[in-house]
């Protein structure tokens, strides 16, 4: 199963939550209305008091009939629904800030990207190689002050994603064990788990909040009344017997809250074990990881007061508490690892912590890294076929690939993952460094965008100096002749590095770095494709927007249509109509359509995209692989197409790892 099918699987899941919250908001309205006939039936308020019923002696079955058949029902239908859905909506409003809310509600705290901890560069290192290798932004990582070994990944979307980790993790696992358990998030983020995850929150909050309520009601009405005389508790009772109906009403709801759990999260882990090992081709990383966690005291708990309502969402189950195994949200230990390990002899292991020392920055290379063969193999993985060659003779700018025919995107791989770590190994410290800290990444943002031509230059850096923060424009001027003998295309894959920095920006920092990006990119009185890509790819994982993916190619043909005579028009095809009725053809639309030459307009590009974006996930995959047969038409890829191509599934909001970036 690719991205796109990930994508989809995990929208039909949604509406599987769906279905199941109908069931429990149905069942809460029936046990609530039973509560309610209980309390009038033995406090010996019958039916009678309340006009639904003549005789006064009823049977207590009887009684139960009349209530649920009567108007009372239909208000306390209402009145649930009213409840659920209010509660579910707010929390819904507080989950679409992002994977932040969810780490900052577990007492997490933001790993600083310029970090200069050994444990905490180890982490932030392997969670740049994985972004990179699977061709995601690089997610903000948060630190949990919990001793159990554990990880969860939170965000609407892979814009707003984060990492968050416990500190019995990075104490204790060693760097392939924590390679693994992130490659496990990572899937998770990759494969459109998290969005689920998110109104899987909302939805069960608002099933639980009504024992919630119940259970502030009991506290309040216990203290006020409790230790008080005989008369207070008297006026108390009703309070406390209203707190007490709701609170049976409340487990109800957490019954139906673990089930709907349980429903839709357990077969997501057992995928993401498998992405992970996949990904990594380490299965003795993450199976060592899941050992340590049945071998250790702590295991996997999270012990924050907050841990239950996000228990889903963890690696590993991180509650204290023994349910039965028809409820729970992780499969079993052993479990999992005999699906990673068939010949496990069934022994954990008891971890040591790990010290500093043994940590390290570098990523691990026990071989010498073939780097045209990895970078071959990266493309053809990440493109679905494509093979690649590349001529020593050639420098990097001008480099031209021969590719074959595409398929679809796959899972990331293991050489994706080598040509991530070889990538960052090989890029200059000073850049790296500025990458992770807010002044310096603005600045290197700035001076991507620099012009070659001297005079355009110059007016750019005079609107710099004049607009940015004086500590910007001071990396502006360190970091920009050390950027200029860089070749091209590893500029989008700095942008990934320099997104968890970049969002630290306050707001009026975040509003002056962007009117300077449009004022740098309007300068010279023209906006290149290169340059609009750019400022879009950073403005969408700032903003961490994700669209709504409901659109079918056919119903955005005209807009389909325009995108790859643009991909046409900007290649180096000697014949782009030939390109482009190769790539016209393989989206089977409609007759074929006469291709025009058309130039770049940001305005068409803007609309182009943002309608793109809104397709079906399954209907991606088709447009990309129609991009790639106008791409490679000719038979060959620059430097220039591929950073295109990568762009453009960007901004379509689909991984792709930066084929370009990788080079060395």
């Amino acid at each position: 199963m690719n991205f796109f099918e990930h994508q989809d699987a995990a929208k039909k899941k949604t509406g599987l939550l769906v279905g199941l919250l109908l069931c429990a908001v149905a069942s809460l309205i029936i046990i609530t209305a039973i509560t309610l006939a209980s309390i009038l039936f033995f406090t010996g308020n019958h039916a009678t008091s309340i006009h639904a019923v003549e005789a006064y002696n009823t049977s207590y079955i009887e009684h139960l009939r009349i209530i649920l058949s009567s108007h009372i029902t239909l208000y306390l239908a209402l009145g649930v629904c009213l409840v659920v859905a209010v509660a579910s909506f707010f929390k819904f409003a507080q989950m679409t800030k992002g994977g932040a809310v969810v780490a900052a509600s577990l007492g997490g705290r933001m790993l600083q990207p310029d970090s200069k901890d050994a444990n905490e560069r180890k982490v932030l290192n392997v969670v740049e190689e994985m972004a990179i290798a699977s061709g995601n932004p690089v997610p903000m990582v948060f630190l949990l002050e919990e001793s159990g070994i554990n990880a969860f990944a939170a965000g609407n979307g892979r814009r707003d994603a984060v990492i968050g980790i416990t500190r019995g993790a990075v104490e204790t696992l060693t760097r392939d064990e924590i390679q693994g358990v992130i490659a496990h998030e990572f899937s998770h983020i990759h494969n459109g788990d998290m969005r689920l995850n998110m109104r899987l929150i909302a939805i069960l909050h608002g099933i639980l909040v009504i024992g919630l309520i119940g259970d502030m009601l009991w506290h309040s009405a216990f203290y006020r009344h409790g230790y008080r005389s005989s008369n207070d508790r008297k006026n108390g009772a009703p309070i406390i017997a209203l707190s007490l109906a709701l609170l049976v009403i409340g487990y109800a709801g957490t019954f139906f809250g673990k089930l709907i759990k349980a429903a839709v999260s357990r077969q997501r882990e057992f995928l993401a074990d498998a992405s992970a090992v996949q990904f990594t081709r380490n299965p003795t990383g993450i199976s060592g990881a899941l050992k340590k966690i049945g071998g250790y005291s702590a295991s996997s708990y999270v012990d924050h007061k907050a841990s239950a309502q996000f228990s889903h969402m963890y690696f590993c189950n991180g509650l204290r508490e023994t349910f039965f195994s028809f409820f729970a949200t992780h499969p079993p230990l052993p479990d999992r690892i005999k699906r990673i390990e068939p010949r496990w002899d069934g022994q954990f292991i008891a971890p040591k912590p790990i010290t500093s020392s043994a940590y390290s920055d570098a990523p691990i290379s026990e071989q010498p890294v073939d780097k045209a063969a990895i970078l071959g193999a990266a493309i053809g993985a990440a493109t679905g076929g494509m093979a690649a060659s590349q001529s020593s003779n050639n420098p990097l700018p001008d480099i031209e690939f021969t590719m074959a025919s595409a398929t679809a995107l796959e899972e990331p791989n293991q050489q994706q993952l080598q040509c991530a770590q070889q990538f960052l190994a090989t890029l200059p410290a000073i850049i790296h460094d500025a990458c992770h800290e807010p002044f310096s990444a603005r600045a290197l943002m700035y001076c991507l965008l620099l012009d070659s031509d001297p005079t355009q230059r110059n007016k750019q850096l005079t609107h710099l100096k004049q607009h940015a923060a004086p500590e910007t424009f001071k990396e502006v001027a360190k970091l920009r002749p050390i950027l200029a003998k860089s070749p091209r295309h590893i500029h989008l894959a700095l942008v990934d590095l320099a997104i968890p920095a970049l969002k630290q920006q306050c707001a009026p920092q975040l509003k002056t770095f962007i009117t300077n990006l449009a004022a740098l990119i309007k300068m010279d009185g023209k906006v290149s494709l290169f340059e609009w890509c750019l400022y879009r790819i950073i403005g969408q994982n700032l903003n961490q927007q994700n669209p709504k993916e409901t659109q079918s190619l056919k119903a955005q043909s005209e807009h389909a249509q325009f995108l790859l005579m643009l991909v046409a028009s900007y290649g180096d095809n000697s014949e782009p109509a030939v390109a482009f009725n190769k790539g016209w053809a393989h989206l089977n639309l409609a007759k074929p359509v006469q291709f025009k030459q058309v130039s770049f307009s940001p305005k068409q590009a803007e609309i182009t995209i943002r309608a793109l974006a809104q397709l079906k996930p399954l209907e991606k995959p088709k447009l990309l692989k129609a991009i790639t047969e106008v791409i490679l038409a000719d038979g060959k890829v620059t430097a220039d197409e591929a950073e295109l191509y990568r762009a453009i599934a960007d901004l379509l909001n689909c991984p792709v790892p930066p084929l370009q970036a990788l080079q060395a």
